[in-house]
């Protein structure tokens, strides 16, 4: 049969990051999928006597390597298929260069707006408005050019009354529909798993193939200007309890 286009892709959480049964798992669609790539390869063990070919020939070794990208990638596949743990609902994100100015008098004070109705969490820096150039945070400001920051509250130098400035914060709120992944160092040697699923249709016909046991070994995210971001999803292929690896389908 003739195969055309990348198909779909779905991933079934199998084993968490600590290697416990998931009893209830949900499966995940990757979105958007660009590429998809099986590999499957032998090391090759030959026999040779005194002429130049091989008199017999075995198999090794045996690898089933897998490469999706993907343009769309949620947080539940990221969280259940790579790190093995389950998303938090909430938003943990940064507000770049919020405009606000000095006010003229006493107290000098800004207190940035937070997205969401959320809580201001980290300074990222405050920059002038005019020039760009940054300011020096403190903890006592005494001269013009500093400030100081205390639960989200910036305070500037007399000298800088009416001033415009720049502010960049990091921010935390609560969400239903946004997530947070926690990237936690596990013991060496755990890895969760999962069952892998490829749907190839065309003409009328189609491609599946299924592989019952598979471990992440790579997850790339690269950002570039002026293109979309295409995450890369790596992982392999191994034996399941019953000794299978998969299955490919034609129909």
């Amino acid at each position: 049969m003739i195969v055309f286009g990348v198909g779909t892709l779905y991933g079934i959480p199998l084993t968490d990051a600590t290697g416990a049964a998931i009893a209830n798992p949900t499966p995940i669609q990757l979105g958007v999928l660009q590429d998809v790539a099986a590999d499957m390869s032998f090391d090759e063990k030959t026999l040779y006597g005194a002429y130049q070919f091989p008199v017999a020939f075995g198999r090794g070794k045996g690898k089933f390597t897998f490469k999706a990208k993907a343009a769309d990638f949620s947080a539940q596949a990221l969280a259940s298929l790579f790190f093995g743990n389950t998303p938090t609902a909430g938003i943990r994100a940064i507000v770049d260069n919020q405009a606000g100015t000095v006010p003229a008098v006493s107290t000098y004070t800004i207190t940035p707006t937070v997205p969401s109705s959320g809580t201001w969490a980290t300074d990222l820096g405050v920059r002038y408005a005019s020039t760009g150039i940054a300011l020096t945070r403190v903890a006592s400001v005494t001269a013009i050019g500093q400030y100081s920051v205390s639960a989200g509250v910036y305070t500037f130098f007399s000298g800088d009354a009416s001033a415009n400035v720049l502010i960049s914060f990091e921010y935390t709120a609560t969400s239903t529909t946004q997530y947070q992944i926690s990237v936690t160092n596990n013991l060496m040697g755990y890895a969760p798993s999962f069952m892998a699923e490829l749907s190839l249709p065309f003409n009328g016909k189609q491609m599946s193939l299924k592989l019952n046991n598979c471990v992440a070994s790579k997850l790339s995210l690269p950002f570039k200007n002026e293109d979309f971001s295409i995450q890369e999803f790596d992982f392999m292929a191994l034996a399941d309890a019953s000794n299978n690896v998969g299955t490919i389908s034609l129909k």
